[in-house]
């Protein structure tokens, strides 16, 4: 049975990697001028996990970067989240 450290640092990288193309999937409908992720979509999937990969999206397609929130919230979830899986890894669960 997988731990529940393994559990979760294998949903943050399965999420992460979904924000981080979300994130660049977005940039990419901005540009062709066709219909967006709504900014709620991209927070929820970053809420659920995901911002770290959305974090490292918006940096590297440089997408949402002058939104403040955006540039403040996502860096500061990515953060918790990686600071619950290091609790979790050296509580040994």
């Amino acid at each position: 049975m997988p731990s529940l450290c393994g559990l979760y640092f294998s949903l943050l990288a399965l999420l992460s990697l979904a924000g981080f193309c979300a994130m660049g999937a977005d940039k990419r409908r901005a540009r062709r001028g066709l219909r967006r992720l709504s900014e709620r979509s991209l927070f929820a999937l970053a809420l659920c996990l995901g911002a770290v990969g959305a974090t490292a999206g918006m940096f590297f397609f440089r997408h949402k970067t002058k939104h403040w929130y955006f540039r403040f919230f996502f860096p500061l979830l990515a953060v918790l989240q990686l600071a619950l899986g290091a609790l979790l890894a050296l509580r040994g669960l």
